[in-house]
């Protein structure tokens, strides 16, 4: 009679593997991910613990003062009498000095189509999917420029002049983050470059220049660019404010930036220039199609900190009389018809600081994973 050891038992010859287990449950899957990452050690508990007991008391808090309470309709502080929440109603009717500044508001359709016309070109540029990317590329660095130069100051092509004195808002803020945005990459890639030159001269002057403005505060080199560059023009000549102060947010940016390009340059193989030389690339072209494209795909994310960190700087032109989107805010928080409601004011301020620099970061890790720079495990 056959028993249930001599069922189970294979047959001479046979091999008969046994059923995969399943994992324990604390090894993979999202049980797994809390464990390695909330509860890994009894330090880590104990901070985990303690952000959800913050977590437990802020989120409703902020949530019936932000939403729950707060009131949205209206055009004057009287309507937010009856909720103790946010007086959003401050927010919309003090929405479009906030984006325009000062800038006439029948002229303010033209920085409508600059804005527009530059983040939707941007937008196109970067998304691998459209057509002609290149071409819209080189819109954006050569007709776009002189486009919105003429359409934002006008006096040429029957458009009334609109000093740069009322430019402000969030309107300032991009054109400052853009313009020094634009001219640093390629000024700290030529100071990098400089830098490690063998001419004596060049090198010399890379490294005064880039050592000298690192070494002192972006508030100092505004105050330069205001008060000092004007001393080296000709006497009576009239040096616009508003480009003083692109001059100073573009240089100062520029040398923060040739330090971060010339870490990616060092990052570079040795052996990738001369397995260049040996194919008879000169200087130029080594740096072109070998080294430079290398260098800048190893240092992209601290290429993108630097254009976060220089977008959060535009504030500080304030400095020096210029109203960008926080000063806009301060400014309407001193009319005693709202008074006492600057948290609203600041909470919009940096609720879109906020997008523009989470954009930002979300498109470097993007390029990051396609360009395979990140680490992979």
């Amino acid at each position: 009679m056959a028993t249930a050891s001599d069922i189970d038992r294979p047959a001479a010859g046979e091999f008969r593997p046994k059923p995969d287990q399943p994992p324990p449950a604390l090894s993979v899957g999202p049980l797994a991910w809390v464990k390695r990452n909330l509860f890994g050690s009894r330090f880590d508990s104990l901070l985990t613990l303690a952000c959800l007991a913050a977590l437990y008391y802020l989120v409703p808090a902020v949530w019936r003062w932000a939403v729950a309470e707060a009131t949205f309709v209206g055009d004057s502080r009287e309507a937010c009498a009856p909720n103790p929440g946010a007086c959003w109603v401050f927010v919309n009717v003090r929405i479009e000095q906030f984006i325009y500044g000062f800038y006439p508001q029948a002229e303010r359709w033209r920085a409508n189509v600059v804005v527009l016309l530059g983040l939707g070109s941007l937008t196109y540029a970067l998304s691998e999917a459209m057509p002609w990317r290149k071409w819209v590329a080189l819109f954006l660095i050569l007709p776009y420029p002189v486009l919105a130069y003429i359409l934002l100051l006008g006096g040429m092509f029957g458009l009334p002049p609109v000093e740069t004195r009322l430019w402000g808002g969030l309107l300032l803020t991009l054109i400052i983050a853009s313009v020094g945005i634009s001219a640093s990459l390629p000024l700290g890639i030529a100071l990098a470059l400089g830098r490690r030159s063998k001419m004596p001269v060049i090198q010399l002057l890379s490294i005064g220049f880039i050592e000298f403005v690192r070494a002192v505060p972006l508030i100092t080199v505004l105050f330069m660019a205001s008060v000092v560059l004007p001393l080296f023009l000709p006497p009576g000549s009239n040096f616009d404010q508003l480009l003083r102060a692109l001059i100073g947010v573009s240089l100062f940016a520029a040398a923060y930036m040739a330090e971060v390009v010339r870490g990616g340059l060092q990052a570079v193989p040795k052996g990738q220039t001369e397995a260049a030389a040996a194919l008879g690339l000169g200087y130029w072209s080594t740096m072109r199609l070998i080294v430079l494209p290398q260098a800048l795909r190893y240092v992209i994310p601290a290429i993108v900190s630097n254009f976060i960190g220089l977008f959060k700087d535009t504030t500080l032109v304030l400095i020096i009389g210029l109203s960008d989107l926080l000063q806009m805010v301060k400014l309407a928080t001193t009319d005693s018809k709202w008074i006492g409601l600057a948290t609203e004011g600041y909470a919009f301020a940096g609720a879109v600081f906020f997008v523009f620099c989470f954009g930002m970061s979300r498109y470097s890790l993007y390029l990051e994973r396609k360009l395979g720079t990140g680490y992979r495990r």
